[in-house]
């Protein structure tokens, strides 16, 4: 028999003390809580249970000596069980801690998980009397033994920070430079070869899609499928044991804190992508595998004319109520857990949009943002948004308050049409060139806080952007519903895959053109992992489901592959070189003291200055942009007289040669990088006369040689 005291309502989840373990679980509505312990993590049957005796501010918690690291327990929690009035409490089924810092493995599907009756009339009104803790995983008590070694993290600032989106397994598991006993894992992206891999490309940061623990729906499980995003949490503070090589207890958060410290060591960032606007719980149909035993009406947002159902601002069953003052304490709590004990570099929000709801509407001053603004940890990481969910009201690009980045689906759109379309939008082209002023320069933000994307997890890659007209996701087996059918792409003849080498070349050429349009807009470039080495995955827009080589990268490159992925590279490194390109600051097409030149100037095919008037004509397709440098550059540059010259980047999105007139003033000139493929390893390309033809359908980058 263990040796049970009061404890300590604070800190929330399991605890280590000096001679044993505190417990401490909140809920609002429950009558009684109880722990058990488990020997092994498919037991069925606990070893101690012990019945939670006191309570502060809904808080039951308890002393517990004599246990401690790797002690597996779970939760039971009774209260009324009223679907009706928004409570779900049933004391047969073994609880998930929210707190857990991590799991004994995945959930095992079977009907018992259920609060209800699977088949019954009554659905969800129904009560489940069947114990399932032989299909719930059990969390585990963590004692913290890792050395970092010192090791910090490199601080990036914005203008110098290039992400690039990946997912951990997908990245490695077909990685032949590595063991194959560690591909797909947290130990094989801390690999050697994937480091200096992401080093050679010249990335700074990495973002991850969900780490945390998911749940793998049912439904996909049937058809053979996964929910290989991850967008389906169950453990906010748990790493998934689904990606540690170490399947030991709880053994995958050293292993995810040896990957952290071995990307810092090598001065690349690591940015999570965290999904806490909603849960793996689902709908009112859905299993009662944490949250919903623990306090239903607490966690999760209801539909207040009828609480038996759920807002749904997600698309996934559930929004988790982030205006209740326990639930957003679970968030922050978890996001300053990653930040302080992980050492995570940033956040990427799902569905941020999500998090701003007071009460229905999306609130720019609600608590979620008020907290975070004010708090002394997450005030000074990466905060990047996607703002937008899909209740009322839920776009909201260029809407969220100072400290945060959002990813700009207006920037993604516009470069995608503007090249499509032969320049048809070249107004807001420039503007979105141009760091997006009009979405982020009113309300005291700067050219950072857009990321900027042409491609991203959720749709095509590059190389299907470029090489199909429709998705094709006959694989996910939802008849083809999934998916977006605005893809803002072109298959320049062929739909797929073709041997045609006139189309080849013109989508390799594409591909140039945005990767090149990415890395000299103003504001932060996110690669989507793979592009670089033309990852396909054969039209399929929505691969949520595909944990396959649909989604795992082919690192077998061929010559086009290698090149292309050398010409990223190169992209980047010119990026990084040239401070005009990543300024701090909006650019203001001003003149610059002490000379006749401005900051930015915006120029037609002959060399004169776009005028007000030309922005919105026809005629104007082609675009000339010069950029010279300003004192507001110089801290972030080098001082060395070979960052001094000007720079001329030349968008040509036509079907037609143009001519373009090179700056008057320059002495002598030269193309440190185009978009035409047969000029791969041709520069720097020396210019002789004062003009130059572009060819149609690309990117030309000239500089003032002095």
């Amino acid at each position: 028999m263990l040796n049970t005291s009061t404890g300590s309502p604070y800190p929330l989840g399991s605890t280590i003390t000096e001679d044993g373990t505190n417990f401490a679980i909140f809920s609002e509505n429950a009558t009684s809580v109880e722990l058990e312990i488990y020997r092994k993590s498919d037991d069925s049957s606990p070893s101690e249970i012990i019945s939670f005796k006191n309570v502060d501010n809904h808080v039951w918690h308890a002393h517990i000596s004599g246990i401690g690291a790797g002690t597996m327990y779970g939760y039971r929690v009774d209260g009324p069980f009223m679907p009706e009035k928004g409570h779900r409490f049933n004391r047969n089924k073994l609880l998930i801690d929210p707190y857990a810092k991590a799991l004994s493995g995945a959930i095992k599907w079977s009907d018992d998980i259920f609060g209800y009756v699977l088949g019954d009339q009554n659905e969800d009104l129904s009560f489940n009397k069947n114990d399932d803790a032989g299909f719930v995983p059990k969390s585990i008590v963590y004692g913290d033994n890792f050395d970092w070694k010192g090791v910090k993290s490199p601080k990036h600032p914005w203008n110098r920070t290039v992400i690039y989106e990946t997912h951990v397994k997908g990245f490695t598991k077909r990685l032949g430079s590595i063991p194959e006993s560690i591909r797909g894992t947290f130990a094989g992206l801390s690999s050697r070869p994937a480091i200096e891999y992401l080093l050679d490309l010249g990335i700074t940061a990495v973002e991850l899609m969900p780490v945390h623990q998911k749940v793998d729906s049912d439904y996909l499980q049937k058809q053979g499928l996964s929910n290989y995003w991850g967008y389906n949490t169950i453990g906010y503070f748990a790493p998934d044991i689904r990606y540690s090589a170490n399947q030991n207890p709880a053994e995958q958060i050293n292993e995810f804190k040896n990957l952290v410290k071995n990307m810092h060591e090598n001065n690349v960032e690591v940015i999570l992508d965290v999904v806490y606007n909603h849960t793996g719980e689902g709908n009112q149909l859905g299993p009662t595998l944490s949250f919903r035993g623990i306090d239903n009406a607490a966690y999760y947002r209801l539909n207040p004319e009828n609480p038996r159902f759920y807002d749904d601002f997600t698309g996934t069953g559930n929004s988790l109520d982030a205006g209740h003052p326990q639930v957003l304490q679970l968030i922050m709590d978890s996001l300053r857990y990653w930040v302080t004990e992980m050492h995570i570099d940033g956040f990427r929000f799902d569905l941020a949009a999500t998090l701003a709801r007071q009460l229905f509407h999306v609130d720019r001053l609600s608590a979620f943002f008020d907290i975070i603004h004010q708090d002394p940890i997450l005030s000074r990481v990466k905060l990047i948004a996607e703002p937008w969910d899909i209740g009322p009201g839920g776009y909201q690009v260029g809407r969220f308050p100072v400290l945060w980045a959002e990813w700009n689906g207006k920037y993604r759109d516009c470069a995608r049409h503007y090249w499509k379309d032969r320049g048809s939008n070249v107004g807001e082209f420039a503007t979105r060139l141009s760091g997006s002023p009009d979405l982020y320069a009113g309300n005291g933000r700067r050219p950072h806080a857009s990321i900027n994307y042409i491609t991203a997890h959720d749709g095509f890659t590059m190389n299907d952007l470029v090489s199909y007209s429709s998705k094709h996701n006959d694989a996910n087996h939802e008849g083809g519903r999934d998916g977006t059918d605005d893809n803002i792409s072109e298959n320049f003849g062929v739909e797929g895959p073709t041997a045609d080498p006139m189309i080849n070349a013109s989508r390799n050429k594409r591909m140039r053109n945005f990767f090149l349009t990415l890395l000299t807009s103003q504001g932060v470039p996110m690669i989507l992992g793979g592009d670089e080495i033309m990852r396909t995955q054969l039209g399929n827009n929505n691969a949520y489901c595909q944990d396959n080589e649909t989604s795992w990268y082919d690192w077998d490159l061929d010559e086009k592959r290698q090149k292309m992925r050398e010409f990223v590279r190169r992209c980047i490194s010119i990026r990084m070189r040239y401070s005009m390109l990543r300024r701090r600051e909006f650019q203001r097409g001003a003149m610059i003291t002490g000379t006749n030149a401005k900051d930015i100037t915006w120029l037609n095919a002959d060399g004169s200055e776009i005028g007000q008037e030309q922005w919105n004509g026809a005629s104007l397709r082609g675009l000339g942009v010069l950029l010279t440098r300003t004192e507001r550059d110089l801290p972030d540059a080098p001082a060395s007289k070979a960052h001094s010259e000007d720079i001329m980047i030349i968008y040509n999105p036509t079907d037609n040669v143009i001519e373009f007139s090179l700056p008057a003033r320059w002495r002598s000139q030269e193309i440190i990088i185009d978009s035409i493929p047969d000029h791969h390893d041709a520069f720097p390309i020396p210019i002789g006369s004062k003009k130059i033809s572009v060819e149609a359908s690309s990117i030309c980058m000239i500089r003032e040689i002095t």
